[in-house]
């Protein structure tokens, strides 16, 4: 069976498509991915130079790694959940994270909730993204 979404955006809500996200998606296909939460990164533990945006950007980039090693792509995540550093989390920093979004996420693009959080497991962290993908 062809993985296939459709998004739900209904107009009775607000337009979450702004902020890279859709409110629901309907997913059919044959095989689920759980990720674990991915970080900024890279393959030695190195925490990525930069701020929210290089940070997404990784988080986003070690998902893809992820799902190619199952044979799959990012645009088959079909949920995100994104823990945010709460002393991380001002209007400019959820900006960055919306513009990565919508760079990687142009069509159909997952839900996804984010949630504010104390601390991440290292103190220069300050996102952590968890991706669930439906594979064909």
């Amino acid at each position: 069976m062809k993985m296939t979404k459709s998004a739900l955006n209904p107009p009775t809500v607000f337009n979450s498509l702004q902020y890279g996200f859709s409110q629901g998606l309907v997913v059919t296909g044959q095989r689920r991915v759980m990720l674990s939460g991915q970080v900024g990164v890279d393959a030695q533990e190195q925490t990525v130079s930069g701020g929210m945006r290089e940070q997404t950007e990784a988080a986003l980039d070690n998902i893809e790694r992820v799902l190619a090693e199952a044979g799959g792509t990012i645009d088959q995540v079909i949920m995100l959940r994104i823990f945010i550093r709460e002393d991380a989390s001002s209007p400019q920093e959820q900006d960055a994270i919306a513009a990565a979004l919508l760079k990687r996420f142009p069509v159909n693009p997952p839900p996804s909730s984010w949630i504010l959080i104390h601390g991440l497991a290292r103190s220069e962290w300050l996102i952590e993204i968890e991706a669930e993908a439906m594979l064909d």
